[in-house]
């Protein structure tokens, strides 16, 4: 009997293979050519689909991966056909459940389906709140019937901590995860160990180059494809090309005790993660298949000589900086260009500046808070070089408590909040000299302080916590700032 991929199920309701085709390629050959013909390119993964890699994804930016996905699925109506997983991707601004609907709506189009089988969300900032409205609407649509289930993609583990302690029904997280990038295997794969979140690895291959085509092979000078390039952002800020080729010497060295390839070893070392779903391979839709090598992933494992040749090989790289998706948000930013150009204009300020009347030189900001109209306060306040930041709570929106009862998960939602603030008003977290945490509970210290550590390990601030009698309402925290903006 022919190998096929080995499944796994997720949230008890949607069936996927452990290998996903990622349709990612057909934005970079669409790039500077016409679209694909449709029809052709659906032949191509309908031959995917016969040997069991019947799961693939996408997203609303990759050209036309949609539509020939779209002409996949009408050939296989009913149970059983081809599992299609998505993205949506919106630009920063206001989200209100006419603007999801419409997003989703345009997913159900573009692959001629009722119900996305899952739905995953992509937000640029988490200084713009709006995310969590977008994934309540989502939610609300899953209820529906429009969305089977609901994931994310690039997201930390302190905002997919907050989405799940907000209510959102979240079964996925869609990562970069290789041995080159390690970042998940860190508080991500905890967090879901607790939780029961799964991951979606991509970038397993780091575009090709984790692969015995580049063993021993000097470093490129040009590359031609928006994959490859990224990828190469990643090798550079992991230590370089000689650190990089000491780790496809270790993953040949596996390779040949085990008769496989060095993709082969890459992809296993992934999925061997408790928290892998699954690993997201290319659908060469114009080029080479590698069906039968992938396979190969299930017919090994992985013991712990093999571990301890690859730990070797990291010790001699650095990590790749920050938390998951942190390289779409924060500099340096490793995508193909290197910046965010060709994904977005700009990232407009959450907060308008305004100068105080009769004031010159001073600026405040609000956040639209009820309770700043009722108090008389402002949200931060800029005074030459000097930003003040008000006490700051979990308020989304006028008045909502986000999170109740999780100080953890509202502290993350409070230091955005204040970056936010700082933001517009001409400054930034690396800026803040001083902040103040107000505890209702002072035995919940710990999550509250990891979360603190979290934005300002690096930065060093001076800092006070104290007990208080009460917080308002559900709130558990409260957090004001201040800061120095230099030069």
């Amino acid at each position: 009997m022919k190998t096929r991929p080995e499944r796994t199920r997720l949230a008890g309701s949607l069936d996927i293979s452990r290998l996903v085709c990622g349709l990612w390629q057909v934005a970079d050959i669409e790039k500077d050519a016409a679209p694909l013909e449709l029809d052709g390119a659906a032949d191509a993964l309908d031959a995917y689909a016969a040997a069991g890699f019947d799961t693939f994804d996408m997203a609303d930016h990759y050209g036309s991966a949609e539509l020939i996905a779209g002409r996949l699925l009408a050939r296989h109506p009913g149970q059983g056909r081809p599992v299609a997983m998505t993205k949506w991707c919106p630009e920063p601004g206001p989200m209100t459940p006419d603007v999801v609907r419409r997003g989703v709506q345009e997913r159900l189009d573009r692959l001629g389906v009722e119900r996305v089988d899952l739905l995953q969300f992509h937000w640029w900032t988490f200084e713009r709140p709006a995310w969590l409205d977008a994934l309540h609407a989502m939610t609300e649509l899953r209820r529906e019937g429009l969305i089977g289930e609901i994931g994310v993609t690039n997201f930390d583990a302190a905002h997919l901590e907050l989405a799940l302690a907000d209510g959102i029904p979240l079964v996925s997280n869609q990562v970069s995860f290789s041995l080159v990038d390690r970042r998940a295997a860190g508080e991500l794969a905890a967090l879901c160990r607790r939780s029961g979140v799964r991951l979606f690895a991509y970038g397993t291959l780091c575009g090709g180059f984790l692969s015995d085509r580049w063993l021993g092979r000097p470093e490129p000078e040009t590359i031609p494809d928006w994959s490859r390039s990224k990828y190469k952002r990643f090798i550079d800020t992991a230590g370089g090309w000689d650190a990089f080729q000491a780790i496809l010497r270790a993953a040949a060295e596996i390779g040949r005790r085990h008769a496989v390839s060095i993709s082969n070893v890459a992809t296993r070392w992934v999925l061997e993660h408790e928290a892998v779903a699954a690993a997201i391979i290319g659908a060469r839709i114009t080029e080479s298949e590698h069906r039968d090598d992938n396979l190969k992933v299930f017919s090994f494992a992985l013991d712990g000589a093999d571990h301890a040749r690859l730990a070797e090989a990291f010790a001699a790289t650095r990590p790749i900086p920050g938390d998951c998706g942190d390289e779409y948000r924060r500099p340096p930013f490793l995508t193909a260009s290197g910046d965010l150009s060709h994904h977005l204009g700009s990232i407009p300020s959450v907060f308008k500046a305004v100068e105080v009347p009769g004031r010159p030189g001073r600026l405040r900001a609000s956040s639209g808070s009820i309770w700043e109209g009722i108090a008389g306060y402002s949200r931060a306040v800029r005074v030459g070089d000097r930003i003040l930041v008000s006490g700051t709570t979990a308020t989304h929106g006028a008045d909502r408590c986000v999170a109740p009862g999780d100080p953890g998960a509202q502290t993350t939602y409070i230091l955005d909040k204040i970056a936010a603030s700082l933001h517009a008003l001409g400054g930034g977290m690396e800026d803040v000299v001083r902040t103040r945490i107000y505890l209702r509970d002072a035995a919940k210290w710990e999550p509250v302080s990891r979360a603190h550590g979290r934005v300002f390990g690096d930065i060093l601030p001076a800092n006070t916590l104290v007990e208080v009698g009460a917080l308002i309402g559900d709130y558990e925290v409260e957090i004001e700032a201040e800061a120095v903006v230099a030069g």
